[in-house]
């Protein structure tokens, strides 16, 4: 009985273990193979190497060179100790950092381990000169960024950075994966898909212990993408010297089709230091002067007497004024029982005068008459308080305020002190430096908002659809020319606001203005157009806390005139 019952036993065994060897070898053969597959074939990854970044004349702006990196296969090495301790010597680090990196990344007998990164190419070469006495080690080439004019135009390019999650959970589904390095702000980021680089390696055959039999095959890596950009690296940096470390921002713009030639924001920073994973990686992101802030699209500012522009507009084209009507300019006016102020007494003013000389009384009782819709309006109309949609990440809206949105916002009424302060660009109204410079490029071009852009061409094939996106403005002629004539006083005429611009290389058109802030210093504009005739250029320059529009000017005439000297004009 005991026997048949070991019978059974035995028989019950042999079945589920023939039950079990079919499952594996035949249901489950697919799965285990590729398993299989998967621990016999191996891939060393090498880099591709990162797309450039060059300026509208072919000249680089952000390239890559070589660096070199040490990698230690363990299952090729037979005394490790020793290897280590040689390569601290040739290196000339402390032996204890070797096996500390060799510890905490040896978790796979496969994988290679980095033992050190950006060795110098001495080093390097005495390492490949010795590779018979170090068993598994080797010689990695990894293309790295590479900044031949530092942080010049760093707004415009930005920098690069291991993943975070947020992307990586956002850009895992398009290949992205951790500690892949992307871009951050700037073009890097904005066009990121076209620059970086796919991997590719050596794909090896290893035995069940991981050492390498044989190579199988190579995939070349494939490099990223050149970005050519409408920028001209020597405008820049005529503006980037002549802003000379004031906080603030200076853009020049192709009045006819959008393309931006500079832009320039400071605060800047040194775009290695993310890379390098520096120290000061953190001072950046404390420092009180926001230096990663591209204040060029992303600030946003009172405009001050700028905005009056928008306000000539309103009040020439719904006829509340046509060139003849004049207001009288005491010095201010009083509403209710708060007197608003002008900075001078400048009698009769016409729109041409008043534009000029930028009379506050005017635009104050021209507000007035317009009341805060149609400003608001008008506003709209000329791109402020939207996004002029440029191509690159971060830019601000701005704020147009009206009645509604203080109602709602704020939950207080409007009244006619707000429509005077609204008429000068001041109150709740807030602008970038590009929206500006957009609606100057539309009044100088006398048609269309052209749409700003720093995409030229992608590898070598010029994109043109940014110079087709336009938004028509469809003022009348006798809308802006008087606009167009008070614009060429503020600089041409000895009374107006930009009267030091008169000697300037070119003749120069556009607006001041000196946009209070609290109890702190105002910020400084200038907003214009240069020639006044043929127009190529319009220009916005932006002092932050710098106090009067005066300095903004002198900024700009610093621009014209080295751009003058360089034969850019």
């Amino acid at each position: 009985m005991r026997i048949k019952i070991l019978q059974i036993a035995f028989g019950c065994v042999f079945v589920f273990l023939c039950l079990g060897l079919f499952y594996f070898q035949v249901i489950q053969f697919d799965r285990y193979r590729q398993l299989s597959e998967s621990n016999r074939i191996r891939l060393i990854p090498q880099e591709g190497t990162r797309g450039r970044i060059l300026d509208r004349n072919g000249v680089v702006i952000i390239d890559n060179r070589l660096s070199y990196n040490v990698l230690l296969l363990p299952q090729q090495n037979g005394d490790i100790k020793q290897t280590l301790s040689r390569l601290a010597d040739i290196l000339g680090v402390p032996e204890e950092y070797i096996r500390s990196r060799y510890r905490q990344g040896g978790y796979s007998f496969f994988t290679p381990v980095v033992l050190a990164e950006k060795i110098d190419k001495k080093n390097a070469m005495i390492i490949e000169e010795l590779k018979s006495e170090l068993p598994g080690v080797i010689i990695q080439t990894v293309p790295q960024r590479y900044y031949p004019y530092g942080s010049l135009a760093v707004h415009i390019t930005g920098y690069l950075g291991e993943i975070d999650q947020w992307r990586l959970m956002q850009l895992r589904n398009y290949g992205y994966r951790s500690k892949d390095i992307i871009g951050y702000g700037g073009i890097e980021e904005r066009y990121d898909y076209y620059l970086r680089q796919e991997e590719g390696g050596l794909q090896v055959e290893a035995d069940s212990r991981g050492k390498i039999i044989r190579v199988i095959g190579f995939r070349p890596p494939r490099s990223g993408k050149d970005i050519q950009l409408t920028v001209d690296l020597r405008i820049q940096k005529i503006i980037e010297e002549a802003l000379n470390g004031n906080k603030g921002a200076v853009i020049i713009i192709d009045s006819y089709g959008g393309e931006i030639l500079g832009m320039a924001s400071f605060p800047n920073f040194d775009p290695t230091v993310f890379l390098n994973k520096s120290d000061s990686t953190q001072d950046i992101l404390d420092d009180p002067g926001a230096p990663l802030l591209n204040r060029a699209i992303s600030g946003a500012y009172p405009l001050g007497s700028v905005f009056k522009i928008v306000v000539a507009a309103a009040g020439l084209e719904t006829k509340k004024i046509d060139v003849s009507t004049t207001f009288n300019c005491p010095g201010s006016i009083k509403l209710g029982n708060r007197e608003y102020a002008c900075w001078d007494k400048h009698g009769s003013q016409d729109i041409i005068a008043a534009i000029t000389h930028s009379c506050n009384v005017f635009f104050y009782r021209l507000g007035l008459l317009l009341g805060p819709d149609k400003i608001y309006k008008y506003a709209l109309r000329l791109g402020f308080g939207k996004r002029a949609k440029i191509d690159l990440p971060s830019e601000s809206s701005g704020f147009v305020p009206n009645p509604l949105s203080k109602r709602l916002t704020r939950f207080e009424n409007w009244y006619p002190g707000d429509t005077a302060n609204f008429s000068i660009g001041q109150g709740d109204l807030l602008a970038t430096p590009l929206q500006a410079v957009r609606a100057m490029a539309g009044i100088a071009n006398e048609g269309y908002l052209p749409r700003p852009h720093l995409i030229k061409a992608i590898d070598g094939r010029e994109v043109n659809a940014y110079k087709k996106i336009t938004s028509p403005l469809n003022f009348p002629r006798e809308v802006l020319e008087p606009i167009k004539t008070g614009l060429r006083q503020v600089a041409g005429n000895p009374d107006g606001t930009a009267n030091i611009l008169a000697d300037s290389a070119l003749s120069v058109s556009g607006k001041t203005g000196t946009a209070q802030v609290g109890s702190r210093q105002p910020h400084a504009w200038f907003v214009g157009y240069f020639p006044a005739k043929g127009t190529s250029y319009a220009v916005c320059v932006f002092l932050e806390h710098s106090g009067h529009s005066i300095n903004a000017c002198v900024v700009t005439k610093k621009i014209i005139e080295a751009m003058k000297q360089e034969g850019l004009l």
